[in-house]
């Protein structure tokens, strides 16, 4: 599903691809990750991270796409199967500038609400996590619903207008503000990469090959 959601920004975007470095291939916590990022041109930064361990029984990919080049949120999306479980989470983190609204986002979950919900806890950034994002958890009969969803949410996110991106600094320091506080609170991926490779790696994994806010 990763790589259609990146095939359909592709089709909007022209994507560069940036170099990873010593973050292309990790190890953590008995997974395996591989890393890729990209500049998505009149969009701003995209990375992709997949990872596998506990001899396949676990598999997460992950897409972020930070937006400096449009006024539209930050949009984060985790697809975890492990032990017969089928999680998805697609979060809008609201770095805009000029506010965000989106009635097809909203009118997706609507449509969505039968699916199996899954608490997403309570955490520093609640303030920031828009109404729009996604939290759903299930098991292989829900598995092609759970595919359409996360298309149609990505696609509606893209296809938003958002408003005029006026003010580039603003909107870059949004995104930073919300990475450092990934990296001062921590979390589940955060905590686990501290543990792995450190702080000061951490940081730059973040910053620089993640998000892209350096």
């Amino acid at each position: 599903m990763t790589d259609h959601l990146l095939a359909l920004l592709k089709a909007q975007y022209p994507l560069r691809a940036c170099d990873a470095g010593e973050f292309s291939a990790l190890k953590a916590s008995g997974m395996r990750f591989t890393v890729e990022a990209y500049e998505a041109e009149g969009l701003g930064h995209v990375s992709v991270m997949r990872a596998k361990g506990f001899f396949g029984l676990m598999k997460m990919d992950t897409l972020i796409v930070n937006p400096t080049e449009r006024d539209l949120p930050l949009y984060s999306y985790d697809r975890i199967l492990a032990m017969g479980n089928d999680t998805l989470i697609a979060e809008l983190y609201d770095t805009t500038v000029g506010g965000f609204t989106s009635p097809e986002l909203d009118a997706l979950l609507e449509r969505s609400a039968a699916l199996p919900d899954r608490d997403p806890g309570t955490h520093w950034y609640d303030g920031i996590r828009l109404s729009q994002s996604i939290s759903k958890k299930g098991k292989k009969p829900e598995r092609q619903a759970f595919d359409r969803l996360a298309e149609d949410h990505f696609a509606a996110w893209l296809g938003a207008a958002g408003q005029p991106l006026t003010d580039k600094a603003a909107k870059r320091a949004k995104a930073a503000a919300y990475v450092d506080g990934l990296l001062t609170h921590g979390g589940p991926s955060t905590d686990v990469f501290k543990k792995a490779l450190g702080q000061e790696k951490t940081e730059l994994l973040f910053r620089k090959v993640l998000f892209g806010t350096e």
